[in-house]
């Protein structure tokens, strides 16, 4: 064999070794001053045993009222990608005067728990995160809720709807993941089970957490100066808990590509679809062929906002929500009428 090729041989041989060996030897050092997820919630935090994980809550309401006709649908929030329960604190707040209201950390993000090495089924896995929708509905009673879905958590609220549509009074869909997106491409999705992404994958979800993390965060606004101080502080007390970056990983690893091809026509609830004209994650458009195609569905589309409309523009959101419930209202209040 020629030298020149024996040493090209030899090379390239070299180069194959380090992508394949580097990774499962490299030093990643383990994330320091974490603590668990239990000292880090309030100690009025609430807990919702949901299968393998018991996610972290809040869940508020009004004292009382005079009949269960006066008081609204009770209400459920399911936040995006990256964020937290906090996320919904400026709205909540508001209709929690009202209403029956939870809030939650999906697994994976805040102070829900973080199982490793996760059990079957899956509870990052989308269709888990669906059975756990159910359980936080579960803690409201068993009346028909609105259920508030933001980016990805709106598809987690469609999947419910569509598989047990009486549990539903509405959805509020929030930029809404909708038609693709949310998961690896088809060719990754082998390469994400393998050694040693399941070891360099934790450390490169690290980059989410601290100044590049917040800075991401801002990246969802139309303002980044609209952030509230809340939000901020849950990203940043959702960093400290032990193997964040862990369970992060394994949410990337579950996730999955959303698709609803075919099914629009069978969402039998009522749909507010809501998405800020400036949002720079999911395109505004990419909301219309849904809209147009599910059978009870509204669009609504806010100047000036972001991706985390709720965050940004709460009070807006607040008024469109309430102004279509109180259409939705009067609408069937003329049907019953003799």
């Amino acid at each position: 064999m020629p030298f020149r090729i024996l040493i090209t041989l030899i090379v390239l041989g070299l180069l194959a070794a380090s992508v394949l060996i580097l990774p499962l030897v490299w030093p990643v050092p383990p994330l320091e001053g974490t603590r668990s997820v239990h000292d880090l919630a309030a100690d009025d935090a609430d807990w919702i045993d949901a299968g393998s994980v018991r996610l972290h809550a809040r869940v508020a309401g009004p004292a009382g009222a005079e009949s269960p006709e006066e008081v609204p649908a009770a209400m459920a929030f399911v936040h995006g990608f990256g964020s937290t329960l906090a996320s919904f604190d400026a709205v909540r707040s508001v209709w929690a005067e009202s209403r029956s209201t939870v809030a939650y950390d999906r697994p994976g993000f805040g102070l829900s728990e973080r199982p490793l090495d996760p059990p079957e089924p899956n509870p990052y896995a989308p269709e888990a995160q669906v059975d756990q929708l159910f359980a936080v509905l579960d803690r409201l009673g068993p009346e028909p809720a609105v259920v508030v879905g933001h980016s990805a958590g709106g598809a987690i609220a469609l999947e419910a709807a569509l598989r047990d549509p009486d549990r539903f009074e509405a959805l509020v869909l929030i930029a809404p993941v909708l038609a693709g997106g949310g998961g690896p491409p088809g060719w990754a999705a082998p390469l994400l089970r393998t050694p040693h992404a399941r070891r360099i994958g934790p450390a490169l979800m690290r980059q989410l957490g601290g100044e590049r993390g917040e800075n991401l965060l801002r990246s969802a606004y139309a303002d980044p100066e609209r952030i509230r101080p809340e939000v901020l502080d849950a990203h940043r007390t959702a960093a400290q808990a032990h193997d964040w970056d862990r369970a992060l990983w394994e949410v990337v690893r579950a996730a999955e590509n959303v698709s609803f091809e075919g099914r629009w026509e069978r969402v039998r609830v009522p749909v507010l679809i809501i998405v800020g004209d400036a949002d720079p994650i999911v395109p505004p458009e990419a909301s219309e062929g849904p809209a147009a195609a599910v059978p009870l569905a509204e669009r609504v589309v806010l100047d000036g906002c972001g991706h985390v409309v709720q965050e940004e523009c709460p009070e807006r959101l607040v008024a469109t929500v309430d102004a279509w419930e109180e259409r939705r209202s009067a609408e069937r209040s003329g049907a019953d009428a003799p």
